[in-house]
């Protein structure tokens, strides 16, 4: 059984090239003992917030805050039970605070949850925020995203990246901006020794691939990994926050060899709808509108127009249809809203568990010679860059990595000669961190 203390983490975040601030979030609450561990276990949360100002920054804050320890407050209830708890409490504390203020209208926030116990590893999950899990050269993800493009994937059986015309960015489930919410809660995915998990946001998911991102996660400890990770986002265009946990378990990753291409798996529970992505897109913008609120709205305005006919004492026909409207348009509004309060409370116990050990996403991440070379070049090219601008850097730093680099790649020992390729590739990004600006472009590096 793996033990509290074999457990090592690092997290790292980043504003990001193109953002003025910060709106994600993150904790790591490790146990304490051995005791903690068997009770509650470590806890690492990811969260990445929405709405304009600082009100994604603060529903962030507020996820961070409360899912942790309203999970570890109620965790005799089981992991399931008390995972699912804390993230309906938390969600439903930023729906009333934005309710409160009209700045705080519609405020939300991703939020996915790694806890590791004895058992295994249980995963809380609203958003697209993701968790990966790195195992014998193959990285796996262990959340689905909660954005339309997904959706409409599971539903056609295919790959996000096979549909067009989808815009990635649209959230169809976050904390904070209705009163009830769908929690995905999986697990316990078993835990070996080796297994590296990554919680992230969107800000390195959607510049960084997983096979990169798996072969780091696989050479680097967790510090240098959470540290390479960032920074080849903000490489790639940096055009969001990034924000990494990095967790391995029980000492050095194993590795696999091979390699294939990337596949998407979805339940098999759920069925093939050969819908139009764009009449699939009319129909979730027609079901965001608040169609209640405005039946009602349309029937007290036609009451108000039938009370000026009845006073003006003309067009008494007009007045009656005016009237007889407005009381269909106010049923129908108070109907609409029934059903639509009908369903909500229906939907946490609608689907508990079915997709309890699910993998999204499986690719292969070999450390070969082909992804060591692809390093060699990205670091030739960046560091060409670096040279021609004349920023400073650890030239003799990043010269002793590359020689050792190269000893170990002449000897087929590639994770070590990935590893300090890695280490070389650090020092060009510390020094590219410290002088670019806001409005500085780079060819991607990867």
């Amino acid at each position: 059984m793996i033990g509290f203390n074999e457990i090592e983490y690092a997290s790292h975040t980043d504003v990001g090239i193109r953002r003025s601030h910060n709106q994600d979030a993150h904790v790591a609450m490790p146990a304490a003992d051995d005791e903690h561990w068997q009770q509650v276990g470590h806890v690492f949360l990811v969260a990445d917030g929405m709405g304009a100002h600082a009100v994604g920054e603060l529903a962030s804050k507020m996820a961070v805050d409360n899912i942790p320890h309203i999970f570890s407050k109620h965790v005799e209830d089981g992991a399931i039970a008390s995972l699912r708890r804390a993230f309906v409490e938390a969600n439903s504390i930023i729906n009333t605070r934005g309710k409160q203020n009209r700045e705080f209208e519609g405020m939300g926030t991703t939020g996915t949850a790694l806890v590791l116990r004895p058992e295994g590893a249980w995963v809380g999950h609203v958003g697209d925020s993701r968790a990966y899990r790195v195992r014998g050269g193959v990285i796996e993800q262990l959340s689905f995203d909660h954005s339309l493009l997904w959706e409409l994937a599971r539903r056609q059986r295919k790959r996000p990246e096979e549909l067009t015309g989808i815009p990635s960015n649209v959230i169809v489930r976050s904390l904070g901006p209705e009163a009830v919410v769908q929690v995905d809660v999986e697990g316990p995915h078993p835990l070996e020794r080796g297994d590296v998990f990554l919680l992230c946001s969107d800000g390195l998911s959607g510049q960084v691939n997983d096979r990169v991102i798996g072969s780091v996660m696989t050479a680097l400890p967790p510090h240098e990994a959470a540290q390479f990770l960032v920074h080849m986002a903000n490489l790639q265009g940096g055009p969001d926050n990034t924000t990494v946990i990095v967790v391995r378990v029980g000492g050095e990753p194993r590795l696999a060899g091979g390699d294939s291409q990337a596949e998407v798996l979805f339940p098999s529970t759920d069925p093939a709808e050969p819908s139009v992505p764009r009449f699939a897109l009319m129909m979730y913008y027609l079901s965001r509108v608040p169609w209640a609120i405005l039946l009602m709205g349309f029937g007290i305005l036609l009451a108000i127009v039938a009370i000026v006919l009845i006073v003006m004492d003309q067009m008494e026909s007009s007045a009656l249809v005016a009237f007889i409207f407005s009381v269909l348009s106010l049923l129908g509004g108070i109907v609409t809203m029934m059903v639509q309060n009908f369903r909500e409370t229906r939907k946490p116990g609608k689907k508990s568990e079915v997709r309890t050990l699910q993998v999204y996403r499986q690719t292969a991440c070999p450390l070969d010679a082909a992804i060591y070379e692809r390093l060699v070049e990205s670091a030739r090219t960046l560091e060409e860059s670096i040279k021609t601008k004349q920023w400073e850097y650890d030239a003799k730093a990043y010269q002793d990595r590359l020689k050792q680099a190269t000893q170990h790649f002449k000897h087929q020992r590639f994770r070590d000669a990935f590893r300090e390729q890695c280490r070389a590739m650090l020092v060009l990004m510390e020094a590219v961190h410290r002088y670019r600006g806001k409005n500085e472009d780079f060819k991607p590096m990867w």
